[in-house]
């Protein structure tokens, strides 16, 4: 994790009833401090007027895992991520993350969070009148970093690191594809080195090849890199491909939590009729028969 200059001022973007692989009850769920955790969500509930959109909410997800949180649409799946992002508050419950409470989090703890955690939209938002290079840079320079040769080293390492060149870094937003797009703002997600990273759908409105390569591509900055992911995402490629834990939210719950093969075996409306319609099926197809072959 980058940090920024002491005294500089900063400005980040600013409960299951399946057992997944880490203990999701509030009875026994373990210390919020404990650094194995890269989030737990405490008995959340979220309410806008008298719509209940969060209900009881309990959730905790070890470092290095990378999860998919799936949910029809309208289900609050963004809202959690704001929660978790600290843009947001839940209307009852508590966040942690990194083992720090969000709750009357002071300036600087908050800074400190905010350079932990790398974020990417689902459109990307970029700042269409900047190039390539100042939207990278852009986190770095909130942070107030103004070593110019450090950020040049730093942004075209990212360029690098997400498949992009050089030469890359002078095109504005409006010259990049789909897939572009979602490199570059990957890259801005990652400058700051965060430890836990959060995408928001990341392959949407993405080519099917595309989003192979973007699914590849996170995988291996993930074997490299070591982050914890927190993913909003309807891609059923990238929960089979990509995500050791899968989170389902409906009916204002967590009704499945844990790995995939686990969730599968959920008996809910919603888990059957996302996880088990006949496009689901072909893709789910080849991994159930490897995971009964290896029970």
């Amino acid at each position: 994790m980058i940090e920024p200059p002491v005294n500089s001022p900063a400005s980040m973007p600013s409960s299951a009833d399946t057992p997944g692989a880490a203990p999701c009850g509030p009875e026994d769920m373990p210390p919020a401090s404990l650094p194995s955790y890269a989030i737990r969500m405490e008995n959340i509930w979220t309410r806008f007027g008298e719509k209940v959109v969060h209900e009881n909410i309990n959730l905790c997800l070890p470092r290095g895992e990378i999860l998919g949180l799936v949910g029809a649409s309208g289900s609050g799946k963004t809202v959690l991520l704001r929660e978790i992002i600290g843009l947001q508050t839940p209307s009852q419950g508590e966040v942690f993350v990194m083992g720090r409470s969000l709750k009357n989090v002071q300036a600087n703890d908050s800074q400190r969070l905010r350079t932990n955690c790398g974020v990417l939209f689902q459109k990307g938002a970029l700042f269409s009148v900047l190039d390539v290079f100042d939207n990278i840079a852009f986190p770095l320079r909130e942070l107030g970093i103004r070593d110019e040769e450090l950020i040049k080293h730093l942004v075209f390492m990212k360029l690098e690191n997400v498949g992009l060149s050089p030469r890359d870094a002078w095109l504005k937003p409006a010259d990049l594809s789909g897939g572009m797009t979602k490199r570059v703002a990957l890259a801005r997600a990652l400058i700051v080195e965060p430890d836990l990273l959060l995408l928001d759908e990341p392959t949407s409105g993405l080519d099917p090849i595309s989003s192979e390569d973007f699914v590849e591509l996170l995988s291996r900055l993930h074997r490299e890199l070591k982050f914890t992911v927190f993913m909003v995402t309807h891609d059923l490629d990238i929960l089979r491909d990509l995500c050791t834990l899968v989170a389902v939210l409906a009916d204002h719950r967590l009704v499945a939590f844990g790995p995939l093969a686990r969730v599968l075996d959920s008996q809910h409306p919603f888990v059957e009729e996302f996880f088990h319609n006949k496009r689901a099926e072909r893709v789910f197809h080849h991994y159930q028969e490897t995971t009964h072959g290896q029970k």
